[in-house]
């Protein structure tokens, strides 16, 4: 049991003296939320929140060639930062399997499609945390179906088990959630739920306007994963954007103008002209002298040339 949960908090990415510390003070037998408690309380960090919060010390580096900083190892490890413009992702599997199978079955081909979604995309970090109960024997009250995706997201280091165990013939398990939420929040990453986390939102305002942010819904239409196209609403980012680090503004759209090839505003009308596309657009004046000056010169030519001859 001590190793299990060592191996289990050493994943999220805490110390290992840290979590041998916390066990040492709560006991083997103590809860998983309550060490979660007692490693926040102490201020112990996971390395992906240090390496960011710390800068590196800078380093001059010959011309041409090519540097690592001490946080890149852990980095290209974790694969959480291998694409430089797309958020890290983290699924409510449980959400997401329920959702897939009708709120009536545990259905994993619903998070093996969410997965695929995200992977076709590009992303490189992608976790998607389970109850461990769920490794159990699939029961009538709980039915299971295709397990044997689990057991093959957990070899690829996507799938994360929450923990759970037994005691007195009842089982004790771990708040889930909390996990989802905590570890979007540090991976500043997206969580695929529809649930809305109240309680979570309500227990940690930074959590609050996080989830607010960062929550993507979604919809199983005929076996296909959807998000929508905009997550926050019609007047928020773009779905691409909105799983982007670095959005891309979008082209401005212009209106074309109302008065077309009739317009007496010149350059300073705001609205698009398609036929001034190719030429400098001239104030109402400056049209008038372009259009006075230019027969004027031309009769100066022809002087010239008369009186050469």
């Amino acid at each position: 049991m001590h190793q299990s949960k060592l191996d289990f908090f050493c994943k999220l990415g805490y110390a290992k003296q840290d979590i041998c510390k916390v066990l040492e003070n709560l006991g083997q037998e103590a809860l998983e939320d309550d060490v979660l408690k007692e490693l926040i309380r102490m201020g112990s960090k996971p390395q992906a929140l240090e390496s960011q919060v710390q800068p590196s010390p800078l380093k001059l580096v010959a011309r041409g060639s090519c540097s690592t900083t001490p946080g890149s190892k852990w980095l290209r490890e974790d694969e959480s930062d291998s694409s430089d413009c797309l958020r890290p992702i983290v699924i409510d599997g449980s959400n997401v399997a329920m959702s897939h199978g009708n709120k009536e079955v545990f259905s994993c081909w619903g998070i093996q499609l969410a997965v695929d979604w995200f992977r076709e995309r590009g992303h490189t970090y992608i976790k998607v945390f389970v109850p461990l109960w769920r490794k159990d024997p699939p029961r009538q009250d709980s039915p299971i179906a295709d397990q044997h995706i689990l057991e093959e997201l957990e070899k690829q280091s996507i799938l994360v088990y929450t923990p759970s165990r037994k005691v007195k013939g009842k089982r004790v398990v771990c708040y889930d959630d909390r996990y989802i939420v905590k570890v979007a929040y540090e991976k500043d990453g997206v969580i695929v739920s529809n649930d809305h986390y109240r309680d979570l939102q309500n227990e940690n305002p930074e959590w609050k306007w996080f989830i607010e942010q960062r929550l993507l819904m979604y919809s199983f239409v005929s076996n296909r994963f959807m998000p929508p196209d905009d997550p926050l609403g019609r007047h928020g980012p773009t779905l691409n954007n909105f799983l982007s680090k670095k959005p891309v503004l979008p082209e401005p759209k212009w209106q074309p103008c109302p008065y077309g090839k009739k317009c007496t505003y010149g350059n300073k009308c705001k609205f698009y002209h398609p036929e001034r596309r190719h030429q400098a657009q001239l104030s109402v004046a400056d049209e008038l002298r372009a259009k006075i000056k230019v027969p004027f010169s031309l009769g100066k030519e022809e002087e010239k040339c008369n009186h050469s001859l």
